[in-house]
């Protein structure tokens, strides 16, 4: 993951289009806000799309906006999702799902920062930053012509492909932590309580897993878990894994490859520090935790801040 961090500190310092590749669950969705959040106009907004879920009939009107009367039921202007970005950052989640029509009007709205609202006359300025993500080849849509080679290059610009979570496994543990503190933001009941933990079995459990499902399923198996546990440390068993229904000998895998939480830790830690240069602010908001956290966890491996 030291090749992604690096990316996301360069992409971050730039306003250039960015290409994400990865299939589903790889935590595309996140790279792209971690680039919007660290970058210079991180206090506007962060517009995620998914283009697989616009309204055929619609599609047009909710991109580019519409003017009063441009169609039956359009009652009033509408801004349009590019351009309710403003100067920040909208993020087109399956851009290969996106017609082929609409194809060159959004290239037009990246090359010449304007677009045209349905039943406009005229075009009004585009100001954001584009961050396409997809988990098809895009080198073969374009060769099936189901993807404008224009627009590919264009995006193309910045570019970065995501490992699959079994790939990278060493992001597990602060990946887990990250999403428990989510998880008990969510749900913190008045009067507080501390986040859920992991027992040192669960952990070892999560890291023989392959993961098929990615980061999402990762999260999907931890909110099952803490919704199910009957107490504030999550066990092995409150764990429910696919692999425990389709694969029987899953359990029962070779413990030799285990590596100790703290090592894993301490190899993700060091890996992000590295990658934004010494910056340790920047590291833990890449790596998704709080500054207190990464320096109490630097302290705990005996490195220097």
């Amino acid at each position: 993951m030291q090749q992604v961090f690096e990316f996301i500190r360069m992409a971050a310092e730039s306003r250039s289009p960015v290409l994400i590749l990865g299939e589903t669950g790889t935590g595309k969705e996140l790279v792209a806000r971690t680039i919007h959040e660290l970058g210079p106009c991180n206090r506007e907004r962060f517009v995620p799309v998914d283009c697989s879920a616009l309204a055929p009939t619609l599609i047009e009107s909710e991109l580019f906006g519409h003017v009063r009367g441009a169609f039956t039921g359009a009652v009033s202007h509408n801004l349009g999702l590019l351009r309710s970005a403003g100067e920040g950052t909208l993020f087109l989640d399956e851009i290969a799902e996106l017609p082929p029509e609409l194809q060159g009007r959004l290239l037009r709205a990246i090359e010449e920062h304007e677009c045209k609202p349905v039943g406009s006359t005229r075009h009004v300025r585009f100001e954001g930053r584009i961050i396409a993500a997809t988990h098809r080849n895009l080198v073969t849509q374009v060769k099936e012509d189901r993807f404008r080679k224009d627009l590919y290059y264009r995006l193309n610009v910045l570019f970065v492909s995501l490992p699959l979570l079994r790939e990278r496994k060493i992001d597990i543990p602060l990946l887990t932590e990250q999403i428990l503190d989510e998880l008990h933001q969510l749900r913190r009941p008045r009067g507080g309580c501390s986040p859920p933990a992991l027992s040192a079995e669960g952990l070892q459990k999560l890291l023989k897993y392959d993961w098929p499902g990615n980061v999402r399923e990762l999260r999907n198996v931890l909110e099952r878990a803490v919704t199910g546990a009957s107490s504030p440390v999550i066990q092995a068993d409150d764990l429910s894994l696919t692999s425990d229904l389709n694969d029987p000998i899953a359990g029962n895998r070779s413990d030799q490859s285990i590596i100790p939480l703290q090592e894993l830790e301490r190899q993700a830690i060091l890996q992000a520090i590295s990658a934004c240069k010494g910056n340790n602010a920047l590291a833990a908001r890449l790596l998704g935790i709080g500054k207190t956290t990464l320096y109490r966890k630097l302290q705990a491996f005996g490195q220097s801040e």
